[in-house]
């Protein structure tokens, strides 16, 4: 009896699971994929990232920039990369472009899930003009530096402010009637900006030596020489917000370009940027033996590094 009751029960299993739907029946038709998203986009000549912001699920919107420099018309924009979610299909390709010359610089890309639900992208573009281009008067170094601010330690020093722990002809009193000449050289394919820059000497012909000549004397020219002499090339990293300097011998430097305004450095401390700056921070270390010293300051525990400049044309 218990044997046919074991038989019957098995049966049932059996009949119960046959009516059941195919499990993968869905999967492998695809209809239980309703993504519909955007994941990256780029356009030629774009510059940074796109906001891509999904609305609801028929709608969505994707901001950008493109170099109004380097083209013409926004009429025929060519779409040079488009990632989507798994199994998704878009009405435009890569390599095919979209119109954007209307009143609002909008375009729309419509994206097909693999189950065929649709979202529409509307893109607006931003025309973008590379800000830094141009000639810029070198008027202030600055540097914050010290071993124990919070001790009394730090300070906010103008390099020019102490010219006797400076070489007396090359000090960085030389570098004050410098000027830098910015020119675009094109746009990456992560949509950074790059080109040249020249540091010309002035009217004195002579570029800062940042020696500190007293004892000991020290070679700082690797915290002080952030612009490089003569001509060299920048590229503005928009993701990061940083520019990066190389040097003719391939070294490079990176700093970020920050306006007019105070920042708090705390400790009682702060620095007020007058125009703009290139600024960099700097890499020194503790040395609580010298605390309260310019050797301190200048050379063991330099901390952050303004070039003050004022665009001229």
């Amino acid at each position: 009896m218990k044997k046919l009751k074991f038989l019957i029960l098995i049966l049932i299993g059996i009949i119960s699971y046959s009516c059941q739907d195919d499990p993968w029946e869905d999967i492998e038709s695809g209809d239980w994929n309703n993504e519909r998203s955007i994941i990256s986009i780029k356009f030629q000549n774009q510059v940074g990232q796109p906001v891509i912001e999904r609305i609801n699920e028929e709608t969505g919107q994707i901001e950008l920039s493109i170099n109004g420099d380097a083209v013409e018309d926004l009429s025929s924009i060519n779409l040079t990369e488009l990632v989507l979610s798994y199994g998704a299909t878009s009405n435009i390709k890569e390599g095919e472009s979209l119109n954007f010359e209307n009143s609002d610089n909008t375009a729309v890309l419509t994206v097909t899930s693999q189950n065929g639900k649709k979202r529409d992208y509307t893109i607006k573009v931003n025309s973008f003009s590379e800000t830094i281009l141009g000639r810029y008067e070198i008027d202030k170094l600055v540097l914050y530096g010290g071993t124990g601010p919070e001790y009394g330690g730090g300070a906010v020093l103008d390099l020019t402010s102490k010219p006797w722990i400076w070489p007396e002809t090359q000090g960085p009193q030389a570098e004050l009637d410098n000027y830098l000449v910015f020119e675009l050289g094109g746009i990456t394919a992560e949509g950074n900006t790059y080109g040249t820059v020249t540091n010309y000497a002035g009217p004195d012909e002579t570029y800062a030596d940042f020696q500190f000549v007293l004892d000991p004397v020290t070679d700082v020219n690797n915290f002080y020489r952030k612009i490089p002499k003569g001509e060299a090339e920048w590229m503005r990293d928009y993701n990061t917000g940083t520019i990066t300097f190389t040097f003719t011998d391939g070294r490079t430097t990176t700093g970020t370009i920050e306006s007019a305004g105070t920042v708090d450095l705390g400790n009682g401390l702060s620095k007020t940027i007058e125009n703009m700056a290139f600024v960099f921070n700097l890499n020194g270390t503790d040395d609580w033996d010298n605390i309260y010293s310019d050797f301190d300051k200048f050379v063991k525990r330099p901390r952050r590094y303004w070039i003050e400049v004022t665009k001229t044309e």
